[in-house]
């Protein structure tokens, strides 16, 4: 890996998987190298696939199959910023709909149990604008729902 910073996500022999899954779903996402274990270990045999080198969103990772010792929880999270529903939809719906789950506020879960908030760039743009009471409307809007809906906030912004 190049980038002296990478973010190492741990998953239980699934990591060239979720790797793949990424690259498939997430724009300037890629897999890299695949590296094979030169001896058993704790959690696998030598030849298994040890660690994979990729990028989410630009963002360099390395998946680490570390066995099922530790798992992901919602302290750690992708945010990814998308343009418009149709991305929104797009984006939520392969997390969701490949073994996923739904949460609240643009929040899900993919099957490896990593978290992701898929934030409309409108979303954002409300709430942290100069208008705080069209960004309280925008805040409690948002709090009812799981996949965020743009025309929803929309109207809310604008009372």
């Amino acid at each position: 890996m190049l980038s002296k910073n990478t973010i190492c996500l741990w998953y239980d022999g699934a990591a060239l998987e979720a790797a793949t899954f990424y690259a498939r779903t997430f724009p300037d996402s890629a897999v890299g190298a695949v590296h094979h274990a030169p001896g058993d270990y704790p959690s696998g045999r030598q030849g298994d696939v040890l660690t994979v080198e990729f990028t989410v969103a630009g963002i360099p990772c390395l998946g680490l199959n570390g066995g099922p010792a530790f798992r992901h929880d919602e302290a750690f999270s992708f945010q990814i910023a998308t343009d418009d529903q149709e991305e929104t939809d797009r984006l939520w719906n392969a997390i969701v709909g490949n073994g996923g789950q739904e949460s609240a506020c643009g929040w899900c879960k993919d099957k490896w149990g990593l978290s992701w908030q898929i934030t409309p760039r409108a979303l954002t743009d409300a709430i942290a604008g100069p208008d705080r009471m069209a960004a309280k409307r925008v805040f409690d809007a948002m709090m009812t729902m799981r996949k965020i809906d743009i025309a929803a906030i929309e109207a809310a912004r604008r009372g």
